[in-house]
């Protein structure tokens, strides 16, 4: 029987479709699985369909099941969330979290999809990726009890950093943006918010994933002595400058670059499976729920994308919803 699928592709920059792929039966050590939904992540995923890889970065930047090379035609994604229907006895029906491009089928390695436990919906656990990113970032910022914390940026992985902030006891965590409608979205996480002029400073630690200039300054404002900044922003191929004059040096301020290609050095002896794995446990939590934003049909991607690359769509995380006949 001749199988086939349908796929995104960003067929230039800032223009996308749908094709029709082939796909073969499962073999050995293989699982089919279905989509059911897959999330836009809003940072990385608008760059890559603009166009924005910068050329030393395309290696790095390439995505696990990516198809084609940046800039484009390329298949890119890594947010899939599904039902294995064909494969091994032990994941035949069982919902799963795997790093594919938008796709509404797709044959994959079993060890390439992780099982979202029973208490994490399916339409929740689109936010693996994002939630993983800022298990990462934590693990590398290494907070302590006590501590005062800013988060800088209310973007997808901003916000999930300050949901996971928000379980540890005794820290002083504000979220700062400068959308004040950010502030609905800190409630429901379940920490203060803050415009960046407002924001409250002396802070031991501040995460900063606002991906602008003004952002990475005011993060710097924002430290108590020997402070420092966790710097989780991707700025594809934009220069950015860091005012490392006036109190810099004096205040013995530090600037550290976290990012989820690799697992933390902090935590060497756990996996990328180990920490995919915590980052859907964490999931089981119904306030993150927050940081879907926005929900369509995978037909309407090439519609959609684009608009959410402008900004005409304000979005944390945008959910895509597929056919249940794919």
């Amino acid at each position: 029987m001749k199988r086939s699928a349908r796929a995104f592709w960003v067929a230039a920059p800032g223009v996308g479709e749908i094709r029709d792929t082939p796909l073969a039966a499962p073999g050995e050590g293989e699982v089919l699985v279905r989509a059911l939904y897959s999330g836009v992540s809003r940072g990385t995923e608008t760059l890559v369909f603009r166009g924005g890889v910068p050329e030393n970065q395309r290696s790095v930047m390439r995505a696990p099941f990516q198809e084609g090379d940046f800039p484009a035609p390329v298949k890119y994604g890594y947010l899939s969330v599904g039902v294995v229907e064909e494969g091994g006895a032990a994941l035949v029906g069982r919902t799963v979290f795997c790093l594919y491009p938008h796709q509404t089928r797709y044959v994959v390695p079993a060890d390439a999809v992780t099982v979202v436990p029973d208490a994490v919906p399916a339409a929740r656990a689109v936010l693996a990726g994002t939630v993983e990113t800022a298990v990462n970032a934590l693990w590398d910022a290494a907070p302590l009890v006590g501590d005062r914390i800013a988060v800088v940026g209310g973007g997808m992985v901003g916000c999930s950093v300050a949901a996971l902030l928000a379980r540890f006891p005794g820290v002083r965590t504000q979220l700062v943006d400068a959308d004040p409608s950010r502030a609905k979205t800190a409630e429901a996480l379940g920490v203060d918010f803050a415009l960046p002029g407002d924001a409250r400073g002396e802070c031991d630690l501040v995460v900063h994933a606002s991906a602008t200039e003004q952002g990475l300054a005011r993060s710097l404002e924002l430290l108590a002595a020997e402070g420092t900044v966790v710097e989780l922003s991707w700025y594809g191929d934009r220069r950015v400058s860091l005012p490392l004059g006036e109190a810099f040096h004096s205040r013995r301020l530090t600037v550290r670059s976290s990012q989820v290609g690799t697992v933390s050095p902090a935590r060497a002896r756990r996996s990328y499976a180990d920490r995919l794995a915590l980052a859907l446990d964490l999931l089981a939590d119904p306030a993150l729920d927050a940081l879907v934003t926005g929900e369509s049909a995978f037909e309407d991607l090439p519609a959609v994308l684009p608009r959410l690359a402008s900004g005409e769509i304000p979005a944390l995380c945008h959910r895509v919803r597929y056919p249940s006949d794919a």
